[in-house]
């Protein structure tokens, strides 16, 4: 089945019900149908056929979903990109996916330069594709570039089974369940896998009313929050950290008194974060945990009322989880062990990287590289991560490909990265940096230089200058080392 046919799933049943609202502007799910359909047209009009690839730079609007369902629709492969991300930031990527096509919605214009590139709103006009096309579950559906598991960016395949199962998953837990009852803030970004399968893809075939916030403003989500109703209210703990630090003028204690479910994750959630959200507007905070790979949510908290702080709950239904010690054993209760995800929402690989995938894909079993204990009642709870990854406000950094940028200046003869715990953002990324002979490289020119390169999420918030990187006898950089400098 389509993956199409699940996000719409409301528009034969209810027509007329409001999917989607983007300002003033209100698609019901009748509407969504007839979007996807003409957007799949537009896509046939520019030669993309079955298995194509369809990369979109757009932010939270109805530009993306359009372009989303459309790419679904015409049995393409939709290929989310940050639309803020500078031009060189994607030229490999789609160049490595071998992209037919790029939407570039509002704020992505920049991106025009790229092969293939066409402005949303220049999409050829003409006869809609009347019905989607017939997938099976092991096609591929969506192309996710992530820093995961294995490494530096790669191209993580969900499949149409893998996406429509973490929706069955999440629909099927009593704590997480949407229905046409609620209302949605999308403001995670769609680029992103939580803002994808869970505040879109889950919303949609839940049925919920879905209020589209193109980039995350802490005042506009307490103004939509109070206009439209909100009653689900997901995020990273960065947006959480934003919203407690508005006035209260900005946003009194009954700013999200709708709110009947908040789930956050990408990152963990300090307890003091999730209390004084509590205490200040009386909505308790459920963590999780999930990642690309498995589509992604594995496990919440969502089961009591009352949350578990440091935990992040048991799997949801119908996903297993085992943790695993260095030799492949189980480990018993209260022992820390290798998260292992199996499910249907697994995914199958990497993008024509079968030797990343066989580092995180075993007999069925995602390595996750996260570490974990469980009590006697199943509840889970982090102990460490994946080696040297940096989160900033949900999202993955990992070391290398900020090293990589920072080496290609002539003002750096070597250079380390590590992330360091920041109030706001989780963790901020930290370089340091040794000058190449006669140079002075400085915090601005580096800033600017890795701006180009990277998202603007992956730019050194730190730079230290210093006269060697620590280093052990196999030359690898000693992290920790930098770790008590920062």
């Amino acid at each position: 089945m389509n993956l199409v046919s699940v996000l719409l799933r409301h528009a034969e049943p209810r027509p007329d019900a409001p999917a989607v609202v983007e300002g003033e502007t209100t698609l019901t799910f009748s509407d969504l149908v007839g979007l996807a359909a003409s957007t799949a047209g537009s896509f046939d009009r520019l030669g993309v056929r079955p298995g194509d690839r369809v990369a979109i730079a757009a932010w939270n609007d109805v530009s993306f979903v359009g372009a989303y369902l459309g790419a679904l629709w015409c049995g393409a492969v939709a290929v989310p990109l940050n639309p803020g991300a500078p031009v060189a930031a994607h030229r490999g990527e789609l160049e490595r996916i071998d992209a037919r096509v790029l939407v570039c919605g509002l704020g992505a214009e920049h991106l025009l330069e790229l092969p293939g590139a066409i402005a949303a709103g220049a999409l050829p006009a003409g006869p809609p594709m009347p019905a989607e096309v017939e997938r099976d579950d092991a096609e591929l559906a969506v192309l996710l570039f992530t820093s995961g598991t294995a490494g530096a960016p790669r191209a993580a395949m969900l499949t149409h089974g893998n996406l429509a199962a973490n929706i069955g998953q999440v629909q099927s837990h009593p704590g997480l369940q949407l229905g046409p009852e609620d209302v949605g803030l999308a403001t995670l970004p769609f680029f992103h896998v939580f803002g994808l399968n869970v505040a879109l893809g889950v919303a949609l075939a839940g049925g919920v009313r879905s209020v589209l916030l193109p980039q995350f403003d802490a005042t506009r989500v307490v103004d939509l929050a109070r206009r439209e109703g909100v009653t689900i209210l997901a995020g990273v703990p960065a947006m959480f950290t934003a919203l407690l630090e508005l006035s209260e003028s900005e946003a009194d204690p009954r700013a999200f008194a709708t709110v009947r479910l908040a789930v956050s994750g990408a990152a963990e959630l300090p307890m003091t974060i999730g209390e004084r959200f509590h205490d200040r507007f009386g909505v308790t905070i459920y963590e999780g945990y999930g990642l690309t790979e498995a589509a992604p949510i594995v496990s919440t908290t969502a089961v009591d009322r009352s949350p578990r702080w440091g935990s992040i709950g048991p799997p949801l239904p119908g996903v297993e989880v085992r943790l695993v010690d260095a030799d492949g054993t189980d480990v018993t209760v209260g022992d820390p062990g290798e998260i292992w995800v199996r499910g249907p929402n697994v995914f199958g690989g990497y993008w024509n990287d079968p030797e990343a995938t066989a580092r995180v894909l075993h007999d069925g079993w995602l390595r996750t590289g996260d570490v974990a204990v469980a009590d006697d009642q199943g509840f889970l709870s982090l102990v460490d991560r994946m080696k040297d990854l940096i989160i900033v406000s949900g999202f993955n950094v990992y070391p290398a490909e900020v090293e990589d940028a920072l080496m290609e200046s002539a003002d750096v003869a070597d250079a380390a990265v590590i992330g360091v715990p920041n109030p706001r953002t989780g963790e901020a990324v930290t370089a340091f940096v040794v000058p190449a002979p006669g140079a002075t490289p400085t915090l601005s020119a580096l800033r600017e230089h890795v701006a180009h390169r990277l998202a603007r999420y992956k730019v050194p918030t730190t730079v230290h200058v210093i006269d060697e990187l620590p280093r052990n006898q196999a030359g690898k950089v000693l992290r920790r080392n930098l770790a008590d400098c920062a």
